[in-house]
């Protein structure tokens, strides 16, 4: 067990927990996505693990040979990798572990595959996956960043419509307010020559409407 240990913490960094008994916890001297200052393949600034652009991932589908080939990682360890994996997914579960191991490293010798040559390409898809991983999350934090200052440049804009709106609204309560206190003024005066006489001067003139003539929808 001590040796199973020592083993994985060589590659902290490159694996989430050390070992499968340790699956529910963090690795020491770092929590499982973040690992302890100077372990291999990790580094304050991500590395550039692409050698050319990596694929999008729509609807957080990812296309794991398009992301390792965009890594430098070939078919031919793609392959072997593949290979190693469903040679353990295929022995029976109760297996001890180091019967599992002599299995499958005996297995791939057989093929002609050499142990090194797994392992570098296992390592080397960790290390692209994480690097797609940072990727995505600098540029999913530059989209959030983009779309929060949008949003609020659309706020200040919305606040800005309100308060014309708001401000147009007093401005014509406060023209109506006015415009019907001079009304009020002006019949007074009107009402001193008589209704009668207001009438008909009214009917005689050509620029005067008469209120009496005017259906009630245009009143």
């Amino acid at each position: 067990m001590g040796e199973k240990k020592g083993w994985g913490s060589t590659v902290l960094g490159w694996f989430i927990v050390q070992d499968e008994n340790a699956a529910g916890e963090a690795p020491s001297g770092g929590s499982a996505d973040q690992a302890p200052s100077g372990a291999p393949g990790e580094s304050q600034a991500a590395p550039a693990f692409f050698q050319t652009p990596p694929p999008s991932a729509p609807g957080g589908r990812v296309d794991f040979e398009a992301v390792f080939e965009a890594a430098g990682i070939d078919a031919e360890e793609r392959d072997r990798v593949a290979k190693a994996i469903e040679l353990l997914a295929s022995l029976p579960a109760d297996t001890p572990t180091p019967v599992k191991k002599q299995i499958v490293e005996a297995s791939l010798k057989a093929f002609g595959v050499p142990l090194e040559k797994i392992i570098e390409g296992g390592v080397g898809e960790i290390q692209s996956l994480e690097g797609y991983i940072r990727a995505g999350a600098v540029d999913t934090q530059k989209v959030l960043e983009e779309s929060n200052e949008r949003i609020r440049k659309y706020e200040e804009e919305i606040q800005h419509i309100r308060t014309v709106m708001e401000q147009r609204v007093q401005e014509q309560q406060a023209v109506a307010a006015s415009c019907n206190a001079r009304k009020l003024e002006v019949q007074r005066m009107l009402e001193f020559f008589g209704q009668e006489e207001v009438a008909r001067v009214v009917k005689a003139s050509p620029r005067l409407h008469d209120p009496s003539s005017q259906s009630p929808s245009t009143t």
